[in-house]
Parts: structure tokens; C-alpha cells; sequence
């Protein structure tokens, strides 16, 4: 499964500031023992203006990578043997910022280099908006019959379902849960939250455990994936989770296309079993020319674009300033990520 992306571009896009991060729980500085001992921080694979600037910003120093590096920051989703290797020779860094709220990228060089003071960051919350907007699009498309309607030729008997008042699974309790969450509310709609924990989400009408996933989806009449890629969610759903939806229920995954195991759900279309899916992220990603979710009717296929580079760059350089902030002085580092977990 391919996750690579886009590198964050130089500049930021005629619309920056229109978006803000969203975060599913308070940020508190990290413990004395974690907090990395300030220094010059490298941007790489190529320092770029809008994220020196967001260093300088904070009061950092930007350097070329060096012996006194304490900081790194990392601006592509590929080449992760290159940040390794970086991180080998530079045992001095003790805190790095990825790009992604995903860091499954990374996960074995998470692992292998998880080390005492070392402090991994993410952009984790910080795209939820732009994300979150896309996942209701696909929703409302899905329900509407866009995907036949976008296809037609000619006129034909009015048809489609409305969100209003309906039943919506959400898989996952990050900053794109929360912000669905509001975004659903004018729906008037019951969610249940499915996360790794019980404690109830804000919001939510009922919060449960993975555990009890197939349970909560006979009633679903929308299930949308926005959790984290991990060993422990890979194919989340499959072919026992889509024989107990409804044939009237739909799929939408703004996550990671491996969540979901894309032959049970090219079957489970293909057989009426469940009524359409809106996918941002396939497995394998990008989708080949010729699969047969390209065909099928009921599906929308978007190029892993729910955020764009337009609509990530200045998130991310508002991210790498608190950052930065919490690197020189009060260790409020927002988006930590446990190596072991992977998110």
C-alpha cells in the first residue's frame, strides 16, 4: 500500500488562514524527561520560505543540519530511509516534526528509532477541517445519486435519500471526528463514535469501543473511516463488516485506503450489499486504471485530495510555530506521537 503524498509546497495559497487545526483533546507541555534541550533546527529534505519563516517566527534559528542541530523538521512523506539516516548520524536531534496528521509513512522508522529524548510530532488535527469538509461532501454526494446523476445523459425519475435524521458511524475520535461532529449537527443526526477507548466523546450520542464495531454497524445508515493507519486497523473493515451493514448504508473513507479491504468492498458493491462508498484513500493508492471500483456506479473516487497543498501548507506552518514555541520554551508540543502506537 502506497501512502506517499505531495511535498508540502514553498509558499502558502491565496486562501491561508481560512482553515484552523482541531484537536480532540487539551495540549499539555510533555513531561521534564521528554522535553528536547532547545537548539538550531533543520528543515529538510530543502528548508522552504513559508516554514523557515514559521521558525523564525516562533524565535527559532533555522541551520543546515549539523552537529548542533537540536530540531528537525522533515517536509516530505517520502524518503524515510533519508530522514533515518539523518536522524544515524545526528544522534543529537531530539525532537522531529513530520508533516502528516498520518504518520504510517514512518511507522518502522518510528519504531527503530524510538530513542529517550527524542520527541516525534505530527500534524495530526491540524488538517481535520478541510478533511472533515470532504467527508460530508462525499456523504451528501453518495446520498443525492450524484455519481449516477454526474454520468446521465438524459432525464430521468427524481431520486435520492436525505441525511437528515439518520444514523452516522464514525470510525475514529481525532480533530476530523470532532470537527464532523459539528458539521453534522444540523443534520439532526445520532453518531456513535467507535475509538480505541470508551470515554465519551463531546458530542457524540453514544462512544464505544473497536471491539464493538460490528455491532453499531447493523444500524448504520453512514459509516466514515477517519482513524489511524496502524498494524492493528489494517482492513477495519471487510467482508464481515459489510454483510452486517444495511443494503441501504454507505462507506466513506477520508482515512487511509488500507483500513479497508478494497476486495471485500469491491464485492460487497458489485452484490448490492451496501448502497455506495465515497473513497478519498484507496489500497493500493493510487488506484490502477481499469479496477473495478472505477466502474462501479455508486462510487466517487477523489485522489487522496480531501486536503489539499493549498489548503495544508500554512496548517502546517501554524502547526511548526506552536511548535517551535513549545521547543524553545514551555513544552506544549502539539500532535505528539507515541513511536510504539504509531499515531
Amino acid at each position: 500500500m502506497s501512502t506517499s503524498r505531495y511535498d508540502q509546497p514553498d509558499t502558502a495559497g491565496h486562501h491561508a488562514g481560512q482553515h484552523r487545526a482541531v484537536l480532540s483533546g487539551e495540549v499539555a507541555p510533555v513531561a521534564d524527561e521528554l522535553r528536547p534541550t532547545a537548539g538550531p533546527i533543520a528543515i529538510l529534505p530543502k528548508p522552504k520560505p513559508l516554514f523557515v519563516d514559521a521558525v523564525t517566527a516562533a524565535g527559532g534559528e533555522v541551520a543546515e543540519l549539523s552537529a548542533d542541530t537540536r530540531g528537525l523538521v522533515w517536509l516530505t512523506s517520502e524518503r524515510a530511509a533519508d530522514l533515518g539516516a539523518a536522524l544515524d548520524a545526528n544522534p543529537q536531534v531530539q525532537w522531529v516534526q513530520l508533516p502528516w496528521a498520518g504518520v504510517d509513512a514512518f511507522a518502522d522508522l518510528l519504531r527503530s528509532h524510538d530513542r529517550p529524548h527524542l520527541l516525534w510530532t505530527s500534524a495530526k488535527g491540524a488538517y481535520a477541517q478541510p478533511v472533515a469538509e470532504h467527508a460530508l461532501m462525499l456523504t451528501l454526494a453518495l446520498m443525492r445519486r450524484i455519481p449516477e446523476r454526474v454520468r446521465a445523459s438524459s432525464w430521468a425519475t427524481a431520486t435520492g435519500d436525505s441525511l437528515y435524521g439518520r444514523r452516522v458511524v464514525i470510525v475514529g475520535a481525532g480533530g476530523i471526528a470532532v470537527e464532523l461532529l459539528r458539521l453534522l449537527a444540523p443534520f439532526d443526526v445520532s453518531v456513535t463514535i467507535v475509538r480505541r477507548s470508551a470515554a465519551p466523546l463531546a458530542g457524540a450520542d453514544r462512544t464505544v469501543t473497536s471491539d464493538d464495531l460490528d455491532e453499531v454497524l447493523a444500524d448504520a445508515d453512514v459509516v466514515i473511516v477517519a482513524a489511524a493507519m496502524t498494524g492493528g486497523t489494517l482492513h477495519l473493515l471487510g467482508e464481515k463488516q459489510f454483510a452486517l451493514m444495511k443494503k441501504t448504508a454507505y462507506l466513506v473513507n477520508i482515512a487511509r485506503g488500507g483500513l479497508v479491504d478494497t476486495d471485500a468492498l469491491t464485492a460487497a458493491l458489485a452484490s448490492g450489499e451496501i448502497a455506495g462508498a465515497g473513497l478519498d484513500v484507496t489500497d493500493p493508492e493510487p488506484l490502477p486504471d481499469g479496477h473495478p471500483l472505477w466502474s462501479e456506479p455508486n462510487v466517487i473516487i477523489t485522489p487522496h485530495s480531501a486536503d489539499t497543498p493549498e489548503m495544508t501548507a500554512p496548517l502546517l506552518a501554524v502547526r511548526l510555530e506552536q511548535n517551535v514555541t513549545a521547543f524553545l520554551g514551555d513544552g506544549a508540543f502539539v500532535g505528539v506521537v507515541d513511536p510504539q502506537a504509531g499515531y
